[in-house]
């Protein structure tokens, strides 16, 4: 992932932090040549916020993005989001795809020096299960976690073939500690110029780090955070560019973007009204720019797509995607085959009646403000009639529930095995628009429950479901970024649950 620049502009960040938030953005310009680079010291400096850093419970985004460092899960997810092995040596699933057996790697210790255990996992994924946790929801469909010697065996209540991409949980020693010990490659030091995160010798990957000390920095608000970024007292933050609230970071830095599960989406209204037909819905989904809102109105920091899943992701179908890219010409003749026509006054109408849409959109954050006025005027452009309402947070989500909308734009935080369910089911957190669709919900438990080469089929047949039926229409999936100074490390390949993915591949300094 190649660092990109933002100029001595000030940058409207959402900060993946507790004590901070989010902005405007700046478009990437070229990186700056060597002679311009800003000469950086090579002590490395992280944030570290006053809240909880219990890696399962905290919910503070600053002391989150350190628990890639100190702890460490079943699995980890790399830039594609695929799972990798880490603390689990290999699995086994049985006939009927509920009940999963781990192993454990062996040899593995925490910080303290006591041995990885079966109990640990067990207690860890528990914790994760519960009302406090920030991983709330994620493992609701895991009926029992018991261990095994050397194993851990989750039984689930439904197949889900992507389970393993669910369990990058970080693992803690079991007990009631504040800071439980971690597997991770560094560990908690006190000293007495503060507290240090210290390399692991006794890591069991045993690979090079860049840093044998990372002093950590005490922040207390966010004034605090984006001071010691400024003045280089800290050497790395992590940010959503495009989030809802704004802090301001002046000067030069280093860009790192990386792919989320944040799926910014229109959503229809399926109940009633013009969108309750399939025919206009499929229309529609012809008529998004959907590059224009990834590269211009979100600058970059998103990727267009026009399926429920990231298109780095290994199930993504380039092929059944494109059919359903922008193209007025096709949204025209779809228009024409649901029975509408356009007048001589360039309207489109459904019998005597213009084709009329009421769009709403959440005014909370400026940039799907400004793609909904952008769509919203190029429906008017093509001779729709749209009701753009630009509403609070309060009257948005009033809307939603009570269904006063043919359109919405939204965003959603998928799991990380992109489960639509949200969307496409009865109750589904995410379903305002009232879709049902036995077939839908049939393709959908296929594709969760295949493996292999079954599971690209079963994708293909849920993906072309999606385009007849349309219940929503992806638009892009958001990026988010780790900002440096110029200069202060290279090699960053963040993802979005550990921005230090792939550490040992860092360069400090210049």
């Amino acid at each position: 992932m190649k660092a990109s620049r933002l100029s001595a502009l000030i940058l409207a960040l959402s900060l993946l932090a507790g004590c901070g938030a989010p902005p405007p953005e700046a478009t990437p310009t070229p990186s700056p040549t060597a002679e311009s680079a800003v000469e950086t010291s090579t002590v490395f400096t992280l944030p570290r916020a006053t809240e909880s850093l219990h890696p399962i419970l905290s919910a503070d985004k600053v002391n989150v993005a350190l628990v890639g460092l100190l702890w460490e899960g079943l699995f980890e997810l790399d830039q594609t989001f695929n799972p990798q092995l880490q603390l689990c040596q290999s699995y086994a699933v049985s006939e009927d795809g509920l009940t999963w057996t781990f192993y454990l790697r062996g040899g593995v210790t925490f910080s303290d020096g006591s041995p990885l255990t079966a109990a640990d996992v067990v207690a860890s994924l528990q914790l994760a299960q519960s009302a406090q946790s920030r991983f709330a929801g994620r493992l609701d469909d895991i009926g029992t976690i018991a261990e095994q010697e050397g194993a851990v065996v989750l039984t689930l209540r439904t197949p889900n073939a992507a389970l393993p991409a669910l369990l990058d949980i970080p693992i803690v020693k079991a007990g009631d500690a504040e800071v439980p010990p971690g597997t991770g490659p560094y560990q908690l030091t006190e000293t007495p110029e503060g507290i240090v995160l210290t390399a692991r010798p006794d890591w069991w990957q045993g690979l090079s780090l860049p840093a044998e000390n990372i002093p950590l920095v005490t922040i207390q608000a966010a004034d605090d955070l984006i001071s010691a970024f400024d003045t280089e007292d800290i050497s790395l933050v992590t940010a959503d560019l495009t989030g809802t609230s704004t802090l301001g970071f002046a000067g030069d830095h280093a860009v790192w973007d990386y792919p989320t599960t944040t799926m910014v989406y229109i959503g229809y209204n399926c109940r009633r009204g013009p969108c309750s037909s399939a025919d206009i819905r499929r229309a529609l989904d012809r008529a998004w720019d959907r590059t224009t809102v990834a590269v211009a109105l979100y600058s970059r920091h998103a990727q267009a797509a026009t399926l429920p899943l990231h298109p780095d992701c290994a199930d993504y179908d380039q092929t059944l995607a494109q059919r359903r890219d922008y193209s007025p010409q096709v949204f025209s003749q779809l228009l024409e085959e649901a029975g509408c026509t356009q007048g001589e006054d360039g309207l489109w109408y459904q019998g005597r009646s213009p084709l009329s849409l009421t769009f709403v959109v959440n005014t909370d954050n400026t940039f799907r403000l400004s793609v909904a006025e952008y769509l919203a005027g190029e429906l008017t452009k093509s001779g729709v009639q749209v009701e753009l309402q630009k509403l609070s947070w309060t009257e948005y989500q009033q809307a939603l529930s009570a269904g006063s909308f043919d359109l919405y734009l939204g965003a959603a935080s998928l799991s990380a095995d992109f489960d639509p369910a949200p969307l496409l089911t009865a109750g589904g957190a995410l379903n305002f628009g009232g879709y049902g669709n036995t077939n839908t919900l049939n393709l959908l438990s296929a594709w969760q429950a295949a493996s292999g080469s079954a599971r690209k089929t079963a994708a293909q047949a849920l993906w072309t479901d999606l385009e007849s039926q349309v219940p929503f229409s992806t638009l892009c999936f958001k990026s988010q970024s780790v900002l440096t100074h110029w200069g202060a490390v290279s090699g960053l390949t963040p993802t979005q649950q550990n921005p230090f993915y792939g550490i040992e591949n860092w360069r400090l300094g210049s």
